[in-house]
């Protein structure tokens, strides 16, 4: 009896340890610390290529009808950052610069579904320890943080809050340079305010503000704080999330030239980090570099698109697959590649572990390479 007792005792033991052992490393497979979180119910309508209907506007012919459309999905967003406790400890520290208070900064979000989702940019709330909105019709509610994604600046928010009004999302495919746009957001934290303009180009990047970059270019007055807020059509529809502006103001101004991200961007940046907790995305562990006509001469290349292999990541799927400094890839899953901006782009829409077609040119030889991609190493921090 005694035996069957310490037998008992000791399998009970080593079962609780295991479990502890998972509850602490991998919560996730006794369903333990994950939320199983409610898929979003989006309204997406494609964008009409037909004059806008200013019949519902103002007798001027304005856009209030699209401003009424969209506003109410669009919050003001303050995320508050906890004052260092070893700063507030320091007492050289105190008496320089007084009590360390604790940082909060303001930007704006968009309600993308009724469930509770809102979209913003990944600047607005990253290191927040805090995350507050209020709605256009006053109330206000903490937030959490579903999700981030540093290189495209977006991230996801929920808040617990019934009758949410959720905007509409358009087509940002359908854009046209010269079609008319609205940002709405909270600048400078005066309150809700809508500003009018068009688009004034499209496809913008390298401009150093994330790593993948497609930028709406508009001359809609968007200025801080208005990070996060939405850029709508002449329907209200949302086409974008504002995000940049260039100024060479103190402190930030308009000058006419601001930048959003494409909904069709943030739409599956959202379901994926619903989806997974993180956007998945493809690596070949290559430094890429735009061909200009000097390096199409040196290589007596027979094209003039693609992107130069100006280093290869050793023990890296490139690398693996037999790519060398030099090639130049100039097709990726039947894509075509101009430069290495879309090389990026097509190679992080790879899904990793799935093996895909490059088309490289080596020489005057064009080669067929078939490459696993890798899943893309996190970006590091930086300063924005």
């Amino acid at each position: 009896m005694r035996k069957t007792w310490l037998l008992f005792s000791q399998a009970v033991t080593v079962t609780v340890a295991a479990l502890f052992v998972l509850a602490t490393l991998k919560p996730q497979w006794l369903g333990a610390g994950s939320a199983v979180l409610p898929r979003p119910t989006l309204t997406v309508v494609a964008t009409d290529t037909s004059p806008p209907d200013t019949s519902a506007s103002a007798p001027g012919g304005g856009y209030s009808a699209a401003a009424r459309a969209a506003s109410p999905a669009v919050v003001s967003i303050v995320a508050s950052q906890a004052a260092a406790p070893a700063q507030d400890e320091d007492p050289h520290w105190r008496f320089f610069f007084g009590p360390n208070r604790p940082r909060s900064g303001l930007g704006s979000g968009v309600i993308v579904a009724p469930e509770g989702y809102l979209l913003t940019n990944h600047h607005v709330v990253a290191g927040a320890s805090a995350i507050e909105v209020q709605l256009a019709d006053g109330r206000r509610a903490a937030a959490t943080l579903v999700g981030s994604d540093p290189e495209t600046d977006l991230a996801v928010l929920k808040v617990a809050l019934e009758r949410l009004p959720a905007v509409t999302l358009g087509d940002s495919a359908a854009l046209q340079v010269g079609d008319v746009v609205l940002a709405i957001g909270n600048p400078f934290g005066v309150g809700q305010t809508v500003t009018a303009g068009i688009v004034s180009a499209l496809g913008r990047t390298r401009l150093g503000l994330s790593t993948y970059e497609n930028f709406i270019q508009t001359d809609a007055a968007i200025n801080p704080g208005n990070s996060g807020g939405a850029l709508v059509d002449a329907q209200g529809r949302l086409v974008g999330i504002n995000t940049a502006i260039f100024t060479r103001q103190e402190g930030g101004g308009s000058l006419g030239i601001g930048f959003a991200i494409p909904v069709d961007t943030a739409r599956s940046v959202l379901e994926a980090l619903l989806r997974d907790g993180s956007v998945q995305r493809g690596w070949l562990g290559v430094e890429p570099q735009n061909l200009n006509p000097e390096i199409v001469e040196a290589f007596a290349l027979p094209v003039t698109q693609g992107a130069l292999v100006a280093g290869v990541l050793r023990n890296g799927p490139a690398a693996k697959a037999g790519l060398k400094p030099g090639d130049v890839i100039t097709q990726v899953a039947g894509q075509a590649v101009r430069d290495a901006a879309q090389l990026l782009d097509a190679v992080a829409a790879l899904r990793p572990g799935e093996p895909a077609a490059l088309t490289v040119q080596r020489g005057a030889e064009s080669m067929a390479v078939e490459v696993v991609p890798g899943q893309r190493p996190a970006p590091r921090p930086a300063a924005r």
